[in-house]
């Protein structure tokens, strides 16, 4: 996707979106989706050529997710975010600003002067606006979680009867601050078996796994977001979540399968732990590529978008 895609005509996307609307067709979906089991395959026996057994892999990565669950668990608190009305500034402070790991450690982070400008836009975010963000995104996951049907989920066969389509509106976005790479990490983390974590590496990784290609797009792959003026490429930070989500799950799909054939165990509690070290494997594979294509411009500086 081209960050200025004007030239290809206003139709090209919805109004907002930053991706074409070619993308949300089924025909296309159903392509990439194939694609995507056809090139598992190659990457799933890498991941195992680390470590032969699944059950260890899958144990290793739910161990590693548990490290600071807790911290997002506290936060996810609907009473305890209510009493943060009367008291904004500890909320934004202190509870964001060091208990929060993905925003402290964002907001530490000295890798790339471009997080200088998430430490600006921090700075100046409304401490309600984000206590409200952070409010929703704790209820969403709530309901969601309550009406979830553990014997009808993994028969969903369409990217919209996961129910994620709200996510990528303003009533769930801090824009610049409690973005998409954010608050679905925080989600992840509190519901790691509804919700899978839409980081960087991920995005990445559908490219790579979508064999690259175009699949109809007119401006390149909608997993990637290119600045053909500062000839710049990133993975595409604003890809709607609700088509990530979609692809994570049919990844997930693929892995249970897997594991059926294994001696190994997925617990659906935490289904997407092993979708996400699946996903960051494969970027890892391409590190090098990766960063060459970044390189023009500072790594790092847009996974909190």
């Amino acid at each position: 996707m081209y960050l200025k895609h004007e030239q290809y005509g206003e139709s090209l996307c919805y109004e907002g979106e930053h991706v074409e609307k070619v993308c949300y067709e089924e025909k296309h979906i159903q392509a990439v989706v194939k694609e995507i089991n056809k090139n598992f395959e190659l990457y799933f026996d890498q991941f195992l050529n680390e470590n032969p057994s699944l059950k260890e892999k899958v144990k290793t990565a739910i161990d590693e997710f548990e490290c600071d669950r807790d911290d997002y668990i506290n936060i996810f608190d609907l009473e305890l975010l209510e009493e943060y009305e009367d008291d904004l500034a500890t909320f934004k402070q202190k509870v964001l600003k060091n208990e929060c790991p993905i925003i402290r450690k964002t907001l530490n982070s000295r890798e790339s002067k471009a997080l200088d400008k998430y430490r600006s836009d921090f700075s100046k975010a409304d401490a309600k606006y984000l206590n409200d963000i952070v409010y929703n995104l704790c209820l969403f996951g709530e309901t969601y979680a309550e009406q979830y049907d553990p014997n009808t989920y993994d028969s969903i066969t369409d990217y919209k009867a996961l129910g994620m389509e709200d996510l990528d509106t303003g009533e769930y976005t801090a824009y610049k601050v409690i973005g998409g790479g954010i608050k679905t990490h925080m989600l992840f983390k509190v519901h790691p078996g509804l919700f899978s974590n839409k980081s960087r590496s991920a995005v990445w990784a559908l490219w790579y796994l979508s064999g690259k290609k175009t699949f109809g797009c007119v401006t390149d792959s909608e997993f990637l977001m290119i600045d053909a003026e500062n000839v710049t490429t990133q993975q595409n930070y604003y890809y709607p979540y609700k088509l990530f989500h979609y692809y994570a799950f049919e990844i997930y799909k693929l892995l249970k399968e897997k594991a059926e054939t294994l001696d190994a165990y997925i617990d659906p509690n935490y289904r997407y732990v092993i979708v996400d070290a699946f996903l960051q494997f494969v970027a890892d594979t391409h590190k090098d590529d990766i960063a060459v294509l970044q390189s023009a411009s500072e790594q790092g500086g847009y996974y909190y978008v």
